[in-house]
């Protein structure tokens, strides 16, 4: 017996015994807290509608408001008067092809207004093409007949979209004032270099970030969103990976090769689980969830302080209807699969360990025993 309660401790493994890892007791004073979530069909339901979205981090929807004046912005300004003789029209005017006068082209400078003759400084910044055309029509009523101003945006400067990384033309370019989708956008930076299922699209906007794979854009519409000015995309190569460990058929790290990859096709890459040694209801996921998506599973948030909850995902592969759910929740990009021994196994070590105590001590005395036995036979 004594012998027996010391090789439960130095047995070699390959990874935890599956009830330490369910009892979620920690080994040592440093060890991280997690917690052990049990697949079920909601758990799956709820990763599914929390998978990497662009519309979980940016909400609205909606297609980007008419394009404003911004500082730097070059436009234009034609004012037009109802008959000759005004203030910009002469009475001899009459052979001219219209009642119409076109200021020189023009920057919104750093206050953000432009110059109008007789107008003084009109605000631009800020403003759209039609509000400016009100305000210098308001600023000339009292001098010119029946004033009417059409301005226009010559050379858009600041509402512009930025494309880098990984495309075949990186730049910068006005936003289309007609709204244009992000796909849109990579497409006019030349599209993507790389294989789709290697690259991921970062989006940025008013200091918020999310990223997506790229075949998420274009699998799944709800994450191809509107892109607005001043958003910065950049497209990169990351291919996905998840690493296996235990009694799984082989162990090491496995490239997804596809943009997204269930949990069943991650254990089939793996070579599936070792038949003289897996524990089919022992086999684990180990991966980090947001607070919001730990609370939803049903985790007790209370001893955990970090923004990232580490979860361990726990499929009974023993019950069949199991392999259904398999098929639908996703990897993730870093996932930690591990399978842990059966326990027969461990108990196999075990009695092959005591035999070689026993086998090293009962040796010596059979050999001495056999030695004896032959000097008797011998003995003259």
């Amino acid at each position: 017996m004594v012998v027996a309660l010391a090789a439960c401790s130095t047995m070699p493994r390959n990874g935890p015994d599956s009830g330490e890892i369910r009892s979620q007791q920690p080994v040592s004073l440093d060890s991280l807290p997690y917690a052990v979530v049990n697949v079920s069909p909601s758990v799956v339901a709820v990763l599914n509608d929390n998978t990497g979205r662009l519309t979980n981090a940016f909400a609205d929807q909606r297609p980007p408001n008419e394009i404003r004046f911004g500082v730097g912005d070059v436009v234009s300004v034609t004012i037009f008067e109802a008959a000759a003789g005004g203030l910009f029209i002469p009475l001899e005017a009459g052979v001219r092809p219209g009642n119409f006068i076109a200021l020189p082209n023009q920057p919104v400078d750093g206050k953000g207004n432009i110059s109008v003759p007789y107008g003084g400084a009109i605000r631009a910044a800020g403003r759209t093409p039609g509000e400016v055309q009100q305000a210098i029509v308001k600023a000339l009523r009292n001098r010119a007949i029946e004033p009417q101003a059409v301005v226009a945006l010559v050379d858009q400067r600041t509402s512009l979209i930025s494309v880098l990384g990984e495309v075949n033309v990186p730049s910068r370019f006005p936003a289309n004032a007609a709204g244009e989708h992000l796909l849109d956008a990579i497409a006019r930076a030349g599209g993507p270099k790389a294989q789709g299922y290697d690259t991921w699209v970062s989006l940025e906007r008013d200091g918020k970030r999310a990223r997506v794979p790229f075949g998420a854009l274009v699998y799944e519409p709800s994450n191809n969103i509107f892109v607005r000015p001043q958003d910065t995309v950049y497209v990169y190569r990351e291919p996905q990976t998840f690493v296996a460990f235990g009694a799984a058929g082989q162990q090491g790290q496995f490239n997804f090769e596809a943009w997204r990859i269930t949990v069943s096709e991650a254990v089939a890459k793996a070579g599936g689980l070792n038949d003289a040694m897996a524990d089919p209801g022992s086999i684990f996921i180990y991966r980090g969830e947001t607070r919001e998506v730990a609370e939803r599973l049903g985790v007790d948030l209370r001893r955990f302080n970090t923004p990232i909850v580490p979860v361990v995902y726990n499929f009974n592969m023993r019950d069949p209807s199991m392999y259904f759910l398999t098929t639908q929740m996703a990897m993730r990009n870093k996932d930690v699969l591990y399978v842990s021994n059966a326990h027969a196994v461990e108990v196999s070590k075990i009695l092959n360990y005591i035999r070689l105590i026993t086998a090293t001590v009962n040796d010596p005395i059979v050999a001495a025993y056999n030695g004896v036995a032959l000097h008797n036979l011998v003995k003259p």
